[in-house]
């Protein structure tokens, strides 16, 4: 037993964190565990009608310790001390304020209740103007225009617009914060004992993606930039290392306390962190000329290519385009939707309002109400996958939380159009449904406009494993076979195999996959008359959005 080693990939969620146990010889998955954000669950430090979400940092701790501490209690203590390392994936960009120390703020007593320190969800939208602002001083100040990496249009979904806003509205956590970090730099730098700023290793993948780093320019935005953007960002370039690295690289070694809080080894390695969607893509097996989709409340969808393919190329609208932040040595680039699966929550939880209000009126438990609440989407997909798309005059667009990509534009909102006295909830969702895959294509498009080859779809999450009705729309739009991860924490997967290359298990992340690919569970193929009547419709979806986007940029 003892010649077996393992990895423990951890995926921390936008709800949860997930630990997955490896076998790093063959691929098994031995067992995997969940811990949930309480305070989160709870709804706390949120407000959805402002686009506010904060998570505060003891959730991270707590459900960090509960998931691998759990999942360690699933398999034989031989397996646990066979254990050769950690690779942590998060969301991203999710980035909060911490003191000299390293110490997120919120973890201070005096700022423990207060949200603007905390950690800014990768979907919390309150710093849409500052993004703006950005994405103007970028293109006028009469310097680089430092955006040029990260589609052209930086986002209220990331790191400088975040920290920017926090700073604005809250004076307090403005002269208490040192620095901002990423939470996939801050869990492995706890883990390690290395949460000091000057010794935290940032992550490339966040770093390149969210925070405009690049080699041209030694690293974040010059000083002259973020000081004429606003002169409270006065040194904290100089704060931020400007060196980065890949995951198949070291952040630290676990440290005593930490590995008895796990049932860990000390002294075992912890891998650099990187955000959830480009781990995903190494679990899925992501190569060239293939796209991962990571296809959950929101998508992420994922590209590599070599240095050679995209030479001095700029692929605009997208999430950026960054050396390393998937495949070392390897061009990643990132796109997605700011809502996908968030779009039929929406849905099902309007459809549940009246039982919501009048439930108990009506004699209906809260048990009764979550059974009726967990079959809604199954009935409709099943509903609306009888319909056929040429006999419903509704259609949708789906930036019900803005838009990802192609270029970002968190201001914009969802609509749909074409009702009629005969529409009912599954035409609805089918539009719904068709509104997700046609921004999916949309964002294959682009891609395929800037000279990038796909001939692969591969896709992964909540999404692929339970809801066939919504990846064969998908199929069908992009009119080519779509691929399904057989994993079902193909994310985690992706964390444990750079945690085997950290550990010196394999020498490069292309070897891991082949070690420890899981392959695929179902491939959905195209209808072929549907993919034609989706051509059509497509170019509809396209016409609508840009001829109604300004009127729903200003409601």
């Amino acid at each position: 037993m003892g010649s077996v080693k393992y990895a423990i990939g951890v995926d921390f969620g936008s709800d949860s964190v997930r630990a997955l146990v490896v076998n790093v010889h063959t691929g098994e998955e031995l067992a995997s565990d969940v811990g949930y954000y309480k305070r989160w669950a709870e709804g706390l430090y949120c407000d959805a009608t402002a686009n506010q979400f904060r998570q505060h940092p003891q959730d991270y701790l707590d459900a960090l310790q509960e998931c691998v501490s759990g999942v360690l209690k699933k398999v034989s203590p031989e397996v646990a001390e066979n254990v050769v390392g950690i690779g942590v994936d998060t969301t991203g960009s999710t980035p909060g304020p911490v003191d000299k120390n390293g110490t997120p703020l919120a973890l201070l007593e005096e700022f423990k209740e207060n949200p603007n320190a905390m950690f800014n969800l990768w979907k919390d939208h309150t710093a849409v103007r500052e993004a703006a602002e950005i994405n103007e001083l970028a293109k006028t100040w009469g310097g680089v225009d430092f955006t040029k990496y990260s589609g052209g249009v930086y986002s209220s979904e990331w790191f400088w617009s975040k920290m920017l806003h926090v700073h604005r509205v809250d004076e307090g956590v403005r002269q208490t914060a040192y620095t901002w970090v990423e939470i996939c730099d801050w869990t492995p730098a706890v883990l390690t004992g290395t949460e000091d700023p000057k010794l935290m290793k940032r992550s490339r993948c966040a770093a390149g993606h969210k925070a405009m780093w690049h080699e041209e320019w030694n690293g974040l935005p010059s000083e002259e930039f973020l000081v004429q953007l606003d002169p409270m960002l006065a040194g904290m370039r100089e704060r931020y290392n400007p060196a980065t690295y890949t995951s198949d690289e070291i952040a630290g070694y676990l440290t005593p306390e930490w590995g008895q809080k796990l049932g860990l080894p000390p002294g075992i390695p912890v891998a650099v962190g990187a955000l959830d969607a480009h781990m995903g893509a190494i679990g899925g097996g992501i190569g060239e000329k293939a796209m991962v989709k990571i296809m959950g409340t929101s998508t992420c969808d994922v590209m590599i290519a070599s240095k050679d393919v995209i030479g001095q190329n700029l692929v605009a609208g997208i999430c950026g385009q960054v050396d390393g932040s998937v495949v070392p040595g390897m061009i990643g680039l990132e796109a997605g939707q700011s809502a996908f699966g968030d779009v039929y929550a929406w849905f099902r939880d309007l459809l549940m309002w009246p039982l919501n209000v009048l439930g108990e009126e009506v004699g209906l438990s809260e048990e009764q109400k979550a059974q009726i609440r967990e079959r809604i989407l199954a009935k409709l997909s099943q509903e609306a996958s009888e319909l056929d798309p040429r006999e419903s005059t509704v259609m949708a667009l789906d930036w019900l939380n803005g838009r990802r990509t192609p270029f970002a534009d968190q201001t914009l909102k969802g609509a749909l159009l074409g009702l009629t006295l005969g529409t009912d909830a599954p035409r609805i969702f089918r539009a719904l449904v068709e509104a997700t895959a046609f921004g999916a294509k949309a964002i294959a498009e682009r891609f395929r406009e800037e000279g990038l080859v796909i001939e692969e779809v591969i896709a992964e999450g909540g999404i692929p494993s339970k809801n066939p009705f919504v990846m064969q729309v998908t199929a069908d739009v992009f009119n080519m076979p779509i691929k399904v991860v057989k994993s079902d924490q193909a994310v985690a997967l992706g964390a444990a195999m750079f945690a085997a290359v950290a550990s010196g298990i394999y020498s490069n992340i292309e070897e891991a996959q082949a070690a420890m690919g899981c392959g695929f569970s179902r491939i959905f193929k195209p209808d072929p008359e549907k993919a034609k009547i989706y051509e059509s419709m497509y170019e509809q979806y396209l016409r609508v959005g840009g001829s109604l986007e300004e009127e729903l940029r200003t409601l």
